[in-house]
């Protein structure tokens, strides 16, 4: 795949500008030109959203704390395929400012949040949207996605050999329809090439992480912080360990594997899970750990360990137990290794996830009972 290793004369004194904030001449410079890509599938609010806090920059914080009147730094714009009104997600309707070909050299492209199933790659849509992101990328633009926007950006083939992230949702379908992407669902932004002229976005709400970082970049840091007030947004340095379901049925035809995940989701607080599940299953231990691996895309001590977890998740939102009483609940003879486990497993200390999710399963059961 053609990709150049360098930007236009243009785009590099841009983007010499945009890292160091534009300190001298706000005032003056043209804004940015960014263009936010929807197409039917697109979530309006990621859509709007993404236009109304990048529109917000230079001018909005300026006019709430009564200074003077200041320039508009980025200009967002909405480009669709053809230049005429559709409805994208949940039938918010969409007017673009500009279609495919009206667009010249945009210096930002922003493919927001898609609503899309967890098994759908695009397959063969959309191929003249396809051709013009490869096009926007050979000609200097930055590529910047926020969750599910980053699977049609890896069926552009821009991302092979790079790292990414969306969702934690879709890692099951980068790894079986974009192979060569190397998905990683913990960060909530990962920046896929050493010119930095690609970066994907995490979760659902993760454009605003994304905007605040163009801000930062493209702006300065003050100007993104300034935005982050006003709008009450957050960088959400936790990631998407926290809220990641590590336990997926993956469909298979290997009865043997079938019952070990049977047998393991009845037993897994046993001590010995691991070693007791291969005497219940009645072949080799190697057999099943490499067919397990096959049929399933992880090994078998990760399938308990991950059982494990999401059994120690559920203790800590729904009781006051403490951690070291549920590292021997679910099968943990040692709570400094548990700990450890659940650290790398979520990103937090047990203590911190309590404090994070038992809040919303109470405020949860609470409007259940009402």
């Amino acid at each position: 795949m053609e990709e150049p290793q360098h930007q236009s004369g243009f785009c590099q004194k841009r983007s010499v500008r945009a890292n160091i904030g534009f300190a001298m001449n706000n005032r003056t410079r043209s804004p940015i030109n960014a263009v936010i890509l929807a197409l039917p599938e697109t979530a309006g609010s990621a859509l709007y959203g993404m236009v109304d806090v990048l529109a917000a920059t230079g001018t909005l914080w300026r006019e709430l704390v009564g200074d003077d009147p200041g320039h508009r730094l980025i200009e967002p714009r909405i480009v669709a395929p053809k230049k005429r009104s559709f409805r994208c997600g949940n039938g918010i309707p969409v007017s673009p400012d500009l279609s495919l070909e009206e667009t010249k050299r945009p210096e930002i492209v922003i493919l927001p949040e898609l609503w899309l199933a967890p098994t759908d790659d695009m397959g063969d849509r959309y191929p003249e949207v396809k051709d013009w992101i490869r096009r926007c990328y050979r000609q200097g633009s930055t590529i910047y996605t926020a969750c599910s926007g980053s699977i049609l950006l890896a069926a552009t083939g821009l991302l092979d050999g790079r790292e990414a992230t969306s969702h934690w949702g879709y890692q099951d379908l980068f790894r079986t329809c974009f192979p060569a992407v190397r998905f990683n669902p913990e960060p909530n932004l990962v920046i896929a090439d050493a010119a930095g002229r690609i970066v994907t976005a995490g979760g659902t709400t993760s454009w605003h992480d994304l905007a605040l970082h163009i801000i930062a970049r493209h702006c300065s840091p003050g100007e993104a912080l300034r935005i982050a007030k006003v709008y009450l947004l957050k960088w959400h340095g936790e990631g998407q360990l926290p809220f990641a379901s590590l336990v997926r049925r993956q469909p298979h035809a290997d009865s043997v594997v079938r019952r070990a995940e049977i047998w393991l989701g009845e037993h897994f607080r046993e001590a010995h899970a691991v070693a007791a599940v291969v005497e219940a299953c009645g072949i080799p231990e190697r057999s099943l750990k490499r067919r397990f691996k096959a049929a399933t895309g992880t090994t078998l001590i990760a399938h308990a360990q991950n059982l494990r977890i999401e059994e120690a998740k559920r203790l800590l939102e729904n009781s006051e137990v403490s951690a070291d009483e549920i590292a021997a609940t679910v099968g943990y003879e040692n709570p400094a290794f548990f700990r450890r486990l659940f650290k790398r497993s979520t990103g937090l200390t047990p203590g911190a996830y309590r404090r994070m999710f038992k809040p919303m399963t109470e405020s949860a059961i609470a409007a259940a009972t009402a």
